[in-house]
């Protein structure tokens, strides 16, 4: 049985002299794991870096059993790992993915956005925003999604300003002035509401790390306690990144 796939690479675990075990994204086949023969020789290594976009071909009789794969690589994302910011947000983000997510679910929207943020990374633009909103995105991914359309108390659309830390829904500025519980609510950085269109401005580093502060709260709650090694290199991100954790 052979199939094909456009994937990303997440993580390898090397196995037997020179092969690895490595975890791709895939657009058809989600996050699926593969023998790769060859991959910690020097020739295959670049081929293998993190995030690469690569045309993946899986051979295997059973899907129950670990296949072997062949690659070809279409996007090298290898010269991340010579700039600090990105290669420690990239470290963490694979780290993530390969963890969290469900093995042989495929999500091509989640692949594709985060192949949209890894060519934002490589072209030395504004990216940190983009991985909040991935960051978001992943949650909802998982099933914990944010409800940031409408105030939650009033049904409002406008004014949106926090997020209730338990239910991850907006609440607008109004209905929680005066509130005895509004000094829990977490900021909602407007463009987290905004749908993201070319031509934008950047948000500044206060949105994007309230932006942080948000998905990392629900990140901490539904996804870390079970990954303590990813929420340890998402911290080490945010540090280079100039941002607090």
């Amino acid at each position: 049985m052979e199939r094909h796939d456009a994937a990303l690479v997440l993580t390898l675990l090397p196995h037997g002299e020179h092969g690895a075990v490595v975890r791709f994204l895939g657009l058809r086949e989600g996050l699926v794991a593969a023998y790769v023969h060859g991959a910690r020789s020097r020739a295959r290594r670049a081929d293998l870096a993190p995030g690469n976009r690569v045309r993946l071909v899986l051979r295997g009789r059973l899907r129950e059993r670990l296949p072997t794969a062949t690659l070809e690589v279409e996007a090298s994302r290898a010269l991340l790992a010579f700039d600090p910011a990105p290669a420690a947000a990239l470290a963490y983000l694979v780290e993530l993915l390969a963890g969290a997510l469900p093995e042989g679910e495929p999500d091509p929207a989640l692949a594709e956005r985060f192949d949209a943020l890894l060519d934002r990374m490589t072209g030395g633009g504004d990216w940190p925003a983009a991985m909040v909103r991935f960051e978001r995105d992943l949650l909802s991914a998982l099933g914990f999604g944010l409800d940031l359309g409408v105030c939650a108390l009033s049904g409002r659309r406008d004014g949106l300003a926090f997020v209730s830390p338990r239910s991850g829904r907006a609440v607008s500025a109004a209905a929680a002035e005066g509130q005895p519980w509004a000094r829990r609510l977490l900021p909602l950085p407007g463009f987290l509401c905004e749908a993201e269109a070319e031509g934008m401005p950047a948000p500044d580093a206060e949105a994007c790390a309230a932006g942080f502060a948000l998905t990392g709260h629900f990140l901490a709650r539904h996804v870390f306690p079970e990954r303590p090694r990813a929420e340890a290199l998402r911290r080490e991100a945010l540090a280079r990144m100039g941002l607090s954790a």
